[in-house]
């Protein structure tokens, strides 16, 4: 049962969706699964990761460079395939597909409160910066 991490196919859409709607759950409006791929697929798709496993996906990663910086926008993993080591195979696709577009730094937002996944991202060589998170919404 080995995982393989590879792009983003249309065959894929239901099973992200399946995975986003477990690990981020009641997605509406710029958030939804459905429009989030959609938009994605029109803006640098080769940043949008899948770890397949036994033919089916049970995790995704996104991302994007503006030219300065990097952002991970969403990891998720399917419940069920947690601890087995693909969201670490996901982040590094996502660090080694920036880092081939000449990106120096990769940032990510995490909930405070969201103590194990602060813990995951620290295991794998992050630091929590003193920084506030702010946000617009222009649509």
């Amino acid at each position: 049962m080995s995982v393989e991490v590879r792009s983003y196919r249309p065959e894929d859409r239901q099973g992200v969706i399946a995975v986003w709607d477990e690990a981020f759950p009641g997605g509406t409006g710029i958030n939804e699964a459905g429009r989030v791929i959609d938009t994605k697929m029109r803006v640098q798709p080769e940043l949008f990761f899948i770890a397949e496993k036994d033919g089916r996906v049970v995790g995704t990663a996104i991302a994007g460079f503006d030219g300065v910086r990097g952002w991970l926008h969403r990891l998720a993993v399917r419940s069920d395939c947690k601890r087995e080591g693909i969201a670490s195979l996901l982040l590094k696709a996502v660090e080694t597909g920036l880092s081939d577009m000449g990106c120096p730094k990769l940032n990510l937002q995490v909930r405070g409160a969201n103590l194990g996944v602060l813990k995951f991202y620290e295991a794998n060589g992050y630091i929590v910066e003193d920084r506030a998170s702010l946000g617009k919404r222009l649509v």
